[in-house]
């Protein structure tokens, strides 16, 4: 830290800096200097840090050593969906990332996650102070129950887990009226006064842009690790944009304006583009169209369940795996329907497609 003496001149300059602060700061949220003892400007002023130092340590405390009481208090809120196919889909989602997590950050083994399915029918998941994480019932309907899209989006709030921005980000949310109220009552401790009111805000925490690129990227980085689909991040916005349209603020968890967060669409180029780098650089998808060293291998074709831009990415990401783990791509075979590269299964043809033995054939040639 550097620092620098301070004349007289300046010492009074800073002064009437902080009386004006003070009477700007009086104008949004009044505080009473006699609940504190101290008279004027000076008291707000103290007033303020007080609440604050009470408000910061309630929310080391619910991130920390209390986080299991926050947990339940969410759950309340929240409401807790006991369907056995989606909490087993989670579990199995939560213990492969989290293992995939421990690799590279080794503080999930002294804070692992809480986590559970929530009655909410929108597309939505959220993880707030301790680790603690809540996944709507809906989210897993609309992305069909395919648990490499689904563990995308559970790694990007892991993401945001890892990097404590919830903390961060509810510095920023809960209003200072809030705080003034709640946290300027206190007189010692840690009270349940507040847990509550933060509960309240679990979902209203103000994640920025650069926060919201760092979780895409760790999720990317989680998911391949786990052994999920590297082409399932691209092909959850893909699938977001045509169910819910481009705008940021329809996608799941927090609740931001869309300004400040990236649009869909450069999300999904942004996982598109890790695919091919995860393939080190062999694998595109172009428009739909998935190029291997160069030349056009196929043209997706859609199912019921899914289009053909969204499946584009997911056999796209079978290849990037098998260009991962390769110096050089084995052959292409055929095995009860499906197209194999070594032990990668990489689609099983649709109708709308060439039969397998042609798209395998098609591999050999370019690969």
């Amino acid at each position: 830290m550097i620092t620098k003496k301070c004349g007289k001149k300046a010492i009074a300059s800073i002064s009437m800096a902080a009386i004006a602060f003070t009477i700007g700061f009086s104008v949004l949220q009044p505080i009473k200097a006699e609940a504190f003892n101290i008279g004027g400007a000076a008291g707000a002023i103290v007033g303020s840090a007080i609440q604050y130092t009470k408000f910061n340590k309630e929310l080391n405390y619910y991130n920390n050593d209390g986080r299991n009481e926050y947990f339940e208090e969410i759950k309340k809120k929240d409401g807790v969906n006991e369907d056995p196919y989606k909490n087993e889909l989670l579990t199995n989602i939560m213990t492969r990332l989290s293992a995939s997590i421990a690799q590279s950050d080794s503080s999930i083994t002294s804070k692992p996650y809480n986590y559970f399915v929530n009655n909410q029918t929108t597309f939505n998941a959220y993880c707030t102070l301790g680790h603690n994480m809540s996944v709507n019932a809906g989210l897993f309907d609309l992305l069909n129950y395919n648990e490499n899209e689904v563990a995308f989006v559970v790694g990007h709030e892991m993401g945001h887990g890892q990097k404590d921005h919830p903390v961060q980000g509810f510095k920023k949310a809960v209003p200072v009226s809030i705080i003034a109220s709640v946290w300027g009552s206190q007189t010692s401790g840690i009270e349940a006064t507040g847990v509550n009111v933060l509960a309240n805000y679990a979902t209203a925490v103000n994640i920025t842009k650069p926060q919201e690129w760092e979780a895409d990227n760790l999720a990317f980085g989680y998911a391949s690790h786990a052994g999920y689909n590297p082409g399932a991040g691209a092909a959850v916005w893909q699938r977001v944009i045509e169910k819910m349209g481009s705008s940021s603020s329809n996608f799941v968890g927090e609740i931001f304006s869309p300004s400040d967060h990236p649009k869909n669409e450069e999300r999904r180029e942004n996982y598109s583009k890790k695919l091919t780098e995860y393939s080190n650089q062999h694998v595109t998808v172009d428009n739909g169209v998935i190029k291997v060293n160069g030349k056009e291998f196929m043209t997706a074709g859609a199912t019921d369940s899914m289009s053909s831009a969204e499946r584009a990415y997911l056999i796209a990401g079978n290849l990037a795996a098998v260009y991962h783990n390769n110096n050089s791509a084995p052959e292409a075979y055929v095995e009860n329907g499906l197209v194999k590269m070594g032990a990668q299964a990489i689609l099983a043809s649709n109708s709308n497609e060439a039969d397998a033995d042609a798209l395998a054939d098609k591999l050999n040639h370019i690969r």
